[in-house]
C-alpha cells in the first residue's frame, strides 16, 4: 500500500511538471519571435492611442503636430519658444509627411486629423516596448523579459503617455533602444564597437530631440568610458564622429526651417539651466520626484520595482534610475513627462520581481525552491497579476478617457462646425494652450487665444494671469478694442463670472463638454462651454 502510494504521489509530480512544461513551452514559443512580439504590441499600442483621448499636455500638440501643421498646410500657431530658438524641427517634422499623405488622399478630416499623429506615436511606442522586452531578455534572460513586457504594457501611465505626441515619449523611445546598444549596459563583458555607434546615434537624437537627455548619456558615457580599453580612441574615432554628424544634420534642418544658423542645444539648456526660464511654469520642493511625481507614475508596480532591484542586483540601472531622477530633482520645474524615459527601467526591475514570483529557481536569484513553495509561488503569481490589473486597468481608462478630455472634445466640435462653415473665428478665454488648435480645427481661421510668454522682468503678469485674475474688466477693454468673435470658448470657472456680460454682447451657450471631477493645478474647471454670437 505504502510503494502503491508513492507511485501516485511520483505520478502526480509528473503531469504536473508536464503540466508546467507544456505552458512554458508555450510561453517560450510564442516570445521566441521578436516579430510576434513587435506586432502584438503594435496592435495593442494602437488599440491604446484610440482610447486616449484626454488633454495631458500643451506641449503633446502645440510643439508637436501644430508646427508640422504650419509646415505641411501653411498655416499654425508657433509658440513664443520657437522665435526664441529653444526648439528643434526634428521632432515635429516626422508628422509632416503624415500631414501630406492625408491631404492627397483627401483624408484629413476633423476625426482623422485628431488620431492619426497618436496612431503614427503608437508605432514608435511599440519600437521601445519590443527594445524593452529584447533589453531584459539580455540582461535576464527570455522569461523576465516576458514580465518585463507585461509591465511595460500594463502600467498606466505607460499607457496614458506613451502614445501622446509629447517629444518625451520619443525620447523615451530613443533610450531604452539606444540602452540595448551601449556594451557597458549589458550583462556580458563582451563589446562590439558595431553596437556602441548604433547607441551613439540614437543617444545623439535623443539629444537632439530632448537636450535634457545628455543627464541619461552623461551617466552612460561615463560608464562606458571607464571601461574602454582604448580611451582615445572611443573618443575620438567613436563619440566625437557620431556627435558631431548629428548635430550637424540637426542644426542644418533647423538652419532650413528656421531661415538663419541657429544652436537649439544651447539656447535649451541655457533657457532651463542658467536661467532658470522653466521655474516661470511653476516649482516643486526638491523632493517631489521622490515623493510623489515618480510614485505616481510607477504607481502600484512600485514594491516590485523595488523588489526587483534588490533581487536582481544590476546596480548599473539601479544607479541610472537614481542618478536621472537626483538631477531632474535639482531644477525647479519638475513634471511627471520628464522623468519617462527611464520609466521602461523601473518597469523592467518589476518584471523581474514577477519572474521570481513566478520561478523561484530562476538563475541569478538564490532563492530555494521546493513544490510547496511552487505551489505557493503560483497562488502569489495570480495575487500578484490581478492586482496590478485592478490597479493599473480602471487608471488607465479613467485618465485616457474621462479626465480633461473637454479640450480635446470642443475642438473637435469646432472642426466640425467650421468644417461647415459655420464659424468665423474664435476667441479662446482660457488659460493660455488649454486646447489644442489648428492641427485639430484644421482650418484657416482667424483664431486668438491669451498670451503667456514669459516676461524678461520679474513679477510682469501676462494676459493669461490678468485674464484669471479678474475677466470682466479684462474682456470689457477686449469688447472695446477688438471686433467680438463669433466663437468664445471658456472654462465653466470663468463662466460663471463672465455671463451677464456674455449675454449683453448677445452670446448664448452653444454647446457644453464634461472636462474633469476635481482639480488639477487650477480651481475645478469641470466643463468647457462654446459661447456663440447670436445672428453670426
Amino acid at each position: 500500500m505504502r510503494r502503491r502510494h508513492k507511485n501516485d504521489v511520483d505520478k502526480q509530480k509528473h503531469e504536473s511538471r508536464d503540466s508546467r512544461k507544456s505552458e512554458s513551452d508555450y510561453s517560450a514559443s510564442f516570445f521566441s519571435s521578436e516579430k510576434r512580439v513587435f506586432f502584438s504590441c503594435l496592435v495593442f499600442r494602437m488599440l491604446n492611442s484610440l482610447l486616449v483621448q484626454t488633454y495631458f499636455n500643451p506641449d503633446e500638440h502645440w510643439q508637436g503636430p501644430e508646427v508640422a501643421h504650419r509646415i505641411a498646410f501653411g498655416y499654425g500657431h508657433l509658440t513664443w519658444e520657437w522665435k526664441r530658438g529653444i526648439r528643434s524641427y526634428l521632432h515635429p517634422v516626422l508628422f509632416v509627411p503624415l500631414y501630406s499623405v492625408l491631404a492627397f488622399l483627401h483624408l484629413d478630416t476633423p476625426l482623422v486629423m485628431m488620431k492619426a499623429p497618436r496612431l503614427l506615436q503608437s508605432v514608435f511606442a511599440a519600437v521601445g516596448d519590443l527594445y524593452s522586452y529584447k533589453l531584459s531578455a539580455l540582461l535576464f534572460g527570455d522569461n523576465v523579459a516576458k514580465w518585463a513586457l507585461f509591465s511595460q504594457l500594463a502600467n498606466w501611465f505607460m499607457f496614458y503617455c506613451s502614445v501622446r505626441t509629447l517629444s518625451n515619449s520619443l525620447e523615451t523611445v530613443l533610450t531604452v533602444v539606444s540602452l540595448y546598444f551601449w556594451p557597458c549596459m549589458r550583462s556580458s563583458s563582451t563589446s562590439s564597437t558595431v553596437s556602441r555607434k548604433w547607441g551613439l546615434v540614437l543617444a545623439a537624437l535623443a539629444c537632439a530631440i530632448r537636450p535634457t537627455s545628455a543627464i541619461i548619456w552623461l551617466y552612460v558615457g561615463l560608464l562606458e568610458f571607464s571601461k574602454a580599453h582604448d580611451k582615445l580612441k572611443l573618443l575620438f574615432l567613436e563619440v566625437a564622429p557620431v556627435g558631431m554628424l548629428v548635430l550637424g544634420l540637426t542644426c542644418l534642418l533647423d538652419r532650413i526651417m528656421y531661415g538663419t544658423w541657429i544652436l537649439v542645444p544651447l539656447n535649451f539648456l541655457k533657457f532651463n539651466f542658467l536661467s532658470s526660464g522653466g521655474d516661470y511654469y511653476g516649482t516643486h520642493k526638491w523632493h517631489w520626484y521622490f515623493t510623489q511625481g515618480f510614485p505616481v507614475m510607477i504607481f502600484s508596480f512600485l514594491p516590485f520595482c523595488t523588489a526587483g532591484i534588490i533581487y536582481s542586483k544590476q546596480w548599473r540601472y539601479a544607479c541610472l534610475l537614481a542618478w536621472v531622477i537626483g538631477l531632474y530633482s535639482v531644477l525647479g520645474h519638475k513634471e511627471f513627462r520628464f522623468v519617462l524615459p527611464v520609466l521602461p527601467i523601473a518597469l523592467m526591475f518589476s518584471g523581474y520581481c514577477l519572474a521570481v514570483i513566478e520561478d523561484p529557481g530562476l538563475p541569478g536569484y538564490k532563492g530555494k525552491e521546493s513544490p510547496k513553495k511552487r505551489t505557493k509561488c503560483s497562488l502569489n503569481m495570480i495575487l500578484a497579476v490581478i492586482f496590478l490589473l485592478a490597479t493599473n486597468i480602471p487608471m488607465a481608462l479613467y485618465m485616457s478617457l474621462v479626465h480633461q478630455r473637454g479640450p480635446e472634445d470642443v475642438m473637435n466640435h469646432l472642426a466640425r462646425e467650421a468644417r461647415a462653415g459655420k464659424v468665423k473665428n474664435i476667441l479662446f478665454l482660457t488659460p493660455c494652450h488649454a486646447t489644442p488648435y489648428y492641427s485639430l480645427l484644421h482650418r484657416d481661421l482667424p483664431m486668438r487665444f491669451l498670451d503667456c510668454t514669459p516676461s524678461e522682468e520679474r513679477g510682469v503678469l501676462d494676459e493669461s494671469d490678468r485674464f484669471l485674475m479678474d475677466p470682466v474688466p479684462f474682456l470689457s477693454e477686449y469688447a472695446k478694442n477688438m471686433s467680438l468673435p463669433s466663437h468664445i470658448v471658456l472654462f465653466d470657472s470663468e463662466e460663471q463670472k463672465l455671463n451677464n456680460l456674455l449675454n449683453s454682447y448677445d452670446y448664448r451657450e452653444e454647446r457644453r463638454f464634461f472636462n474633469a471631477h476635481f482639480k488639477v493645478d487650477r480651481e475645478l474647471q469641470a466643463s468647457i462651454v462654446v459661447y456663440v454670437h447670436i445672428g453670426r
